[in-house]
Order: structure tokens, then C-alpha cells, then sequence
């Protein structure tokens, strides 16, 4: 299944069971909340904020939904209970939208040769995972990809990587363990260029205890590797586990700090019922989401298409 192209009947399916918990849960709670009620009124918008805050989409952008609502509300005078659903449709796929999230488009631009990509996140939350399934996939649309391994702190890192390098059959570039981060990422940019890759994906520590640390070093990486490639990394991807709910958020605040995001991947949505946290972190962030993972398989790692989001979490049937 390639990873660039229409949405497939494959990936609609994978979405819809990646979702079904948060789903499930979701409308549970919403369906509790308009029970008997005849028209959307403070009772009803009362108890959709409890809904959406519990389903961890965050007290700020739940209040802003809340104020959208109100405000459509007012102006439309009467709104039955049971128009709900779309309304709140609208509004989530509003927001997604003004934060930059698209419909499935391809998420690097490929003209930048190589496109480099720095990836962040703390340990955990499936970071060299996704660098190797995003190799993987990359590699089948036809494109040269090399692998960084700059997580040079964790033997485990530079191991898991090194591993989905061989099972993607792209190379990779590591060193010692305890080597400087930023010589392993100018040796793979420099490999990369030499060889005329596509893509170049950067794995990087995830530690934030010491966020002083954390940015150094995040700035240290950047710049030696725009002393190969200028303008560089063209993408820094911080990637984050859905099924943390508030956690994530926390993780995006320290990351915004110590370095310009600019894009997210929010994996593990399989296996929560969480999924909130991708509207509510890319809202407040302001933060295009590009990636999410909703299962284990290399394919269950899609290019995030905001429509099909809706669409399948609204989606009474998964159909």
C-alpha cells in the first residue's frame, strides 16, 4: 500500500479500526449528553464541553468549539439536538484546517533534494518506529531515503533503527555509542548528497529533564547539517503518543520550546480512546498533524488526510 496516492478502501479500513476506540467512546458520552433534549441549549453545550474535554482534546480548544457552537446557535436561533453532530463535524474540521493539517497531500516537498527531516519526541512514544515505517513506505513509492542515527545516548535506539534499515533495505549512518549527535547527522546529510537520495530521516535523542541540554544539542544538529545542506532540516516531525492524552500536550509545549516544530505525527490512536489529543494538540500549537499511526503494521502509518479523520470518526457504521 503506497504511501503517496488516492485513499484507498485499505487505508479508509485501517483508519476506521485505528479510531474505533476513541469512536466509540466518544459518541458514548455524546449521545448521553443530548439524550431526551430537543434543542441545543446551555445544558446541552455544558455537557458537550465535559464530552470533548474528557475525549482529551483540551480545555482551549474545547471552549473555542464551545464558542463556535454558541455562536452558530444564536445566529440560527433554533438548532435541533440532533443537528449536533454535523455542526460539531464542521467546527473540528475548521480548526484542523486553520492549523494546517491537509487532505492526504504529500507532505514533503521533493524538489529540496535531499529533503532532510529531523525527528523528535521522548522515548517511548514510537518515534524510531515511525522513522523506520516512514522509510519503508518511502522506499516503496520509489524514492532513495537514508537513515541518522543521532540518538547516540540509547544503544537501543541506534540497534531499532539499524534493524528497520535492513527491513526497509535503506542505508543508515551511526557511529559509536556516546558519539556526538551532530557528526552523525552531518555524515548521513553528507552520504545522502553524495549519493543523490530523496530523503534523508534524522533520529534524535528524546530526553527532557534537562531541556537546556535538549535545546544545545537540537541546535547544534541543525546547524552542522546546513553546513551540508543550507536551509536545513526542511521538516523538524515531533512525533507523540496519542494514548498519553495530557502528556502529549505536555511533550509539544517543552518541544516547542526547545526547537521550531513544524510538523506532527501522533501515533498509537489504535489503542486508546484519545484520539482527541490530534485535534486539541494541532490546534493549540497551531501545528499541521502530516503523519498518524492507527495500528502496528508499516502501512498502518498514514499521511494524515483531515476529511477522512472526520469522516471516519463521525462515521456511525466505519463504513
Amino acid at each position: 500500500m503506497a504511501l503517496f496516492g488516492l485513499f484507498s478502501k485499505e487505508k479508509k479500513e485501517s483508519l476506521d479500526k485505528g479510531l474505533e476506540k476513541t469512536k466509540r467512546g466518544f459518541f458514548e458520552k455524546l449521545s448521553r449528553a443530548i439524550v431526551g433534549k430537543s434543542k441545543v441549549d446551555d445544558s446541552v453545550l455544558d455537557s458537550l464541553e465535559e464530552v470533548l474535554i474528557t475525549s482529551d482534546v483540551g480545555v482551549e480548544t474545547t471552549l473555542r468549539i464551545i464558542e463556535r457552537i454558541e455562536q452558530r446557535v444564536a445566529k440560527d436561533k433554533y438548532v435541533n439536538a440532533n443537528e449536533l453532530n454535523s455542526i460539531l463535524r464542521e467546527e473540528i474540521e475548521a480548526l484542523l484546517e486553520e492549523s494546517g493539517s491537509t487532505d492526504g497531500d504529500i507532505p514533503f516537498d521533493f524538489s529540496k533534494k535531499p529533503y532532510v527531516v529531523m525527528v523528535v519526541g521522548v522515548n517511548g512514544v514510537g518515534k524510531t518506529t515511525t522513522i523506520g515505517k516512514l522509510a519503508a513506505q518511502l522506499k516503496a513509492d520509489g524514492k532513495s531515503v537514508y537513515l541518522g542515527a543521532a540518538d547516540t545516548f540509547r544503544a537501543a535506539a541506534v540497534d531499532q533503527l539499524t534493524i528497520w534499515s535492513e527491513r526497509a533495505g535503506v542505508p543508515i549512518v551511526k557511529q559509536q555509542m556516546g558519539s556526538d549527535p551532530a557528526s552523525v547527522a552531518y555524515d548521513a546529510v553528507k552520504s545522502a548528497v553524495s549519493n543523490n537520495a530523496d530523503v534523508v530521516l534524522i533520529d534524535t535523542a528524546g530526553r527532557l529533564h534537562n531541556k537546556v541540554n535538549l535545546m544545545n544539542e537540537l541546535t547544534k544538529i541543525r546547524n552542522v547539517m546546513a553546513k551540508v545542506v543550507p536551509d536545513t532540516p526542511h521538516e523538524i516531525l515531533l512525533v507523540l503518543d496519542g494514548s498519553t492524552g495530557q502528556n502529549a500536550f505536555q511533550q509539544a509545549k517543552e518541544f516547542t520550546k526547545a526547537t521550531n516544530v513544524t510538523a506532527l505525527a501522533i501515533t498509537k490512536l489504535d489503542g486508546t480512546a484519545k484520539g482527541g489529543v490530534v485535534l486539541g494538540i494541532s490546534d493549540q500549537f497551531k501545528i499541521p498533524v502530516k503523519f498518524i499511526g492507527v495500528g502496528e503494521g508499516i502501512n498502518d502509518l498514514q499521511i494524515f488526510n483531515k476529511k477522512e479523520f472526520v469522516n471516519s470518526l463521525f462515521s456511525e457504521n466505519g463504513a
